[in-house]
C-alpha cells in the first residue's frame, strides 16, 4: 500500500509540474501577472495557525515573498497529496480508462482548490469570468491527464504490481 502511496506522489509531481508549465505558458502567451490568490491563502491559514511571519497581518517584502513561496508550496502539496491518494484507490477503480481517471483528478484537483478558496474568502468563483475558469480549467485537467498516465506508466513496469491491474493503461493510446 505504502508502494503505490509513493508512486503516486512520484505521479502527481509530474504533474505538478506540467501544471506549472501549463500555467506559466499561459502567462508568457497572454502577458498576464501571477495570481496572488495562493499567496493570500497562505496568508488566511498562517492566520489560523498563528505563523506571524506569514500572517496576513504582517506586512513588507519579506513577508510577501513568504506567503508566496508557502502559497506555491500548498499547490505542490495538494498535487503530490492526490497523486498518492490516486495510488491508493486505484485498486478498487477496475478498468476505468487512464484519460477518464486522468480527466476526474484534474477536476478533483481543481475542486479542492477553488473550493478552499471560496470557503476562506480568498476568492469568490461565482464571480469568475469564462475566461478565468478556462484559465483554471485547463492546467487541472492536464495535470490529473498527466498524473494518471505517469501512475499508470509506472506500475505497468513495476514488477511488484499484478499484471492484469494494467489494463487501463492501453486505453491511453
Amino acid at each position: 500500500m505504502l508502494h503505490r502511496a509513493l508512486l503516486g506522489a512520484v505521479a502527481g509531481a509530474a504533474g505538478n509540474l506540467t501544471l506549472e508549465v501549463v500555467t506559466y505558458g499561459a502567462m508568457l502567451l497572454r502577458g498576464r501577472s501571477p495570481s496572488g490568490v495562493p499567496a493570500n491563502m497562505a496568508g488566511i491559514l498562517a492566520d489560523h495557525l498563528g505563523i506571524d511571519p506569514l500572517s496576513s497581518k504582517t506586512t513588507g517584502e519579506q513577508a510577501e515573498n513568504r506567503r508566496s513561496a508557502a502559497g506555491a508550496l500548498l499547490g505542490y502539496a495538494l498535487g503530490v497529496g492526490l497523486g498518492s491518494a490516486y495510488g491508493l484507490v486505484r485498486p478498487v477503480l477496475g478498468g476505468v480508462s487512464t484519460p477518464l481517471a486522468g480527466i476526474a483528478v484534474g477536476l478533483l484537483a481543481m475542486t479542492a482548490a477553488d473550493t478552499s478558496y471560496g470557503v476562506t474568502g480568498v476568492s469568490d468563483p461565482t464571480t469568475w469570468s469564462t475566461a478565468d475558469w478556462v484559465s483554471d480549467l485547463v492546467p487541472h485537467v492536464v495535470y490529473g491527464l498527466v498524473t494518471v498516465a505517469t501512475y499508470e506508466s509506472i506500475a505497468q513496469r513495476d514488477p511488484t504490481e499484478p499484471a492484469s491491474r494494467h489494463s487501463s493503461f492501453s486505453n491511453l493510446t
